[in-house]
């Protein structure tokens, strides 16, 4: 499941993160992740390439689709030339009609698009649902039990959110008719200043926390990011939840026409690589791909790339199915790297993704995965795909998991949302406060590792683009040598203000570094070269 993180809005009332997007950016934060100290050194790195002209290494971006004619994507998009455009001919064979610029999994034959979809949890609900709502505990055959606790544990997780969400709705409605009419007046009185401007709410320095949460609310309410239109829009986005996510009778799949549990049922979807949603997976590929230097939104990472489109991650959780194919797809046609910034708490096919990793192992291809967003320690919550599946002997040598870093390295390293794991997490990347390409030549500011997944997939396929000689799996482990030591520091844990030694979030206990990992891919490249 895709998701953005957006600031703090309501925190304290809402409880959870939406989608969201920012249309100014500030000039603190343009390209931080690229060129500011506590960035991944990336300009200093192209200092030490200018001599070389490097291999273009293709990049999968498992996503929503990308807006593949954006201005600062010009020259950045994968072409199949083994197709012939629009002859309705799969004129290479690969089981893909016109697949031009990648391949769509979530839409039909006749260019329609399925919407939004099912968690996974709930799918699986509906999945068991029949079996057993009318069969007592007793009755259950020890051959079914397995299955029987399954259908208990997903049956309450749903019906808990539902509730859950369905109370949050109406929290939100009471603050916007009882509260948010009030907040300017609050405000005033905690600044003593009826008529307050925004000069007036920056220079006010509050020193407990209801003071500074009440300062940020002012700040969004003059700037007009709080209003009754945002609170409109996030009760309509937690009603599409309940509607959607979490209704066990919402169809999802029909209107594609496959059957989702049948990896051999394959001819299904469309060229369609955009789609109707494609604001998360342009963003991702700017952030890996965007033009460099041409002064116009964030520069990529890797300036020696071409994006394949592989649209498979809907509005909800993406089909295991759809994922595992699009792997298979990205390696078959060329990728040396693919970026998958997505992720679900259950997985309903998890041999037949961890198969398809393995094929990208088999065949050298980096898979890069993005850790979540919802701050919880991964090696108590599941996030699939995972690097070690409880029927794996060892570990994926060609995955990467990547948690979210920010700019401010000083006790708040680890952003607030991101999933962390000492042995489950590789090492964190910029994914806080991150300004790039959003379809229809805009640019936002987004957030989640959903952004610090792509800054990884960049830094691998420029090390590959410039230093060919090096395997991915060389690649990989130049990655996580090279980033910047912060395992003593002292950070706040994801989600709260405990604080914690960065090494505990993840196995390297550093965030990766540009310059460094060219420095050690030159000379082992050097080495291999002898």
């Amino acid at each position: 499941m895709k998701r953005i993180i957006q600031k703090l809005i309501l925190p304290a009332l809402i409880g959870v993160y939406f989608s969201t997007a920012y249309a100014q950016v500030d000039e603190d934060v343009l390209n931080w992740y690229n060129t500011k100290k506590t960035g991944m050194s990336t300009e200093k790195a192209y200092k030490k390439l200018k001599r070389i002209t490097p291999d273009t290494v293709i990049v999968a971006i498992i996503d929503s689709g990308i807006d593949i004619e954006h201005e600062d994507l010009k020259g950045k998009i994968w072409t199949n030339t083994k197709e012939i455009p629009g002859n309705g001919i799969d004129d290479d064979g690969n089981g893909y009609v016109d697949d031009i610029h990648g391949w769509n999994f979530l839409g039909n034959k006749d260019g329609e698009h399925q919407g939004p979809a099912r968690l996974e949890v709930t799918r699986i609900y509906a999945k068991l649902k029949p079996r057993f709502e009318d069969v007592e505990a007793s009755d259950v055959s020890n051959e079914d039990r397995k299955d029987y606790e399954l259908y208990l544990e997903t049956k309450k997780t749903v019906e808990d959110n539902i509730e859950k969400y369905k109370g949050i709705i109406e929290q939100t409605k009471q603050f916007k008719e009882q509260m948010l009419p009030m907040l300017p007046g609050m405000i005033g009185n905690m600044i003593g200043k009826e008529d307050y401007t925004e000069e007036d709410l920056n220079e006010w320095e509050p020193e407990d926390a209801q003071g500074k949460q009440m300062k940020r609310i002012g700040l969004q309410l003059i700037s007009g990011e709080l209003n009754e239109e945002m609170i409109d829009k996030q009760i309509e986005q937690i009603q599409g939840m309940v509607d959607h996510h979490h209704n066990p009778d919402y169809d999802d799949r029909s209107l594609i026409g496959d059957d989702p549990y049948d990896m051999t049922d394959t001819d299904y979807g469309n060229n369609d690589v955009e789609g109707p949603d494609a604001l998360h997976g342009t963003h991702v590929g700017g952030i890996v791909a965007a033009t460099r230097g041409n002064e116009i939104g964030g520069d990529g990472v890797a300036n020696n790339v071409l994006l394949m489109s592989l649209r498979a991650v809907p509005d909800g959780d993406e089909f295991d199915k759809d994922i595992a194919l699009a792997i298979r797809y990205a390696v078959d046609n060329g990728a040396k790297v693919i970026n998958g910034s997505f992720g679900k708490s259950y997985s309903s096919m998890p041999k037949e993704v961890h198969d398809a990793i393995l094929y990208a192992q088999e065949n050298d291809v980096l898979f890069v995965h993005a850790a979540g967003n919802s701050a919880e320690d991964l090696a108590e919550n599941d996030n699939y795909p995972t690097s070690m599946y409880s029927f794996q002997k060892e570990p994926f040598t060609h995955m990467l998991t990547i948690g979210a870093s920010t700019r401010r390295h000083k006790g708040e390293l680890a952003a607030v949302f991101s999933n962390h794991g000492q042995k489950e997490v590789d090492v964190f990347a910029p994914g806080a406060e991150i300004y790039n390409t959003v379809p229809d030549n805009e640019y936002q500011e987004l957030q989640g590792t959903s952004m610090a997944s792509p800054m990884v997939a960049g830094v691998a396929a420029l090390l590959k683009g410039y230093y060919p000689v090096l395997t991915m799996k060389e690649v990989r482990q130049i990655i996580l040598d090279s980033a910047d030591d912060f395992a003593d520091t002292d950070q706040k844990l994801p989600g709260g203000d405990e604080m914690v030694k960065f090494g505990t979030l993840s196995v390297t206990g550093g965030v990766v570094n540009v310059k460094s990992a060219v420095k050690a891919a030159k000379k082992l490249a050097k080495e291999k070269s002898k």
